[in-house]
């Protein structure tokens, strides 16, 4: 059987972190969460992914700083891994803005799970 494909999620919301998770589980990705875009990059160090989910609004680092920051990393495979932004405010962001920091998808909450899967699975084919 070929293994699972590693999904980091940055959301800071429990509900939606949950339900996200629950739903790829369901799709055999191998889910990790965490609440911040600084935990992010912790996590980037210790651990490979295939695609991170990145809530756009979190505290202490923002999904647009952090995509950012990913993006200028010295190791070529972190700086290019799949990112999708997740956001309730997209009306704020127009896909230029996401692209600029190296965002290659966004969806809109509330997310539409169907939406979600097709992303991912998409992204790590």
């Amino acid at each position: 059987m070929a293994t699972s494909k590693k999904v980091l999620v940055a959301e800071d919301s429990s509900v939606i972190q949950n339900i996200t998770k629950k739903v790829l589980q369901f799709q055999n990705y191998e889910i990790t969460s965490v609440k911040n875009g600084k935990q992010v990059l912790d996590k980037l160090q210790k651990q490979n992914y295939d695609i991170l989910l990145l809530d756009i609004n979190m505290p202490v680092m923002d999904g647009m700083e952090c995509a950012r920051r990913i993006r200028s990393m010295q190791d070529e495979k972190l700086a290019q891994i799949p990112i999708v932004a997740i956001t309730g405010n997209a009306k704020n962001y127009s896909m230029e803005d996401f692209k600029e920091v190296g965002i290659n998808e966004y969806l809109q909450k509330p997310l539409n799970f169907d939406r979600l899967v097709e992303v991912v699975n998409d992204m790590t084919a």
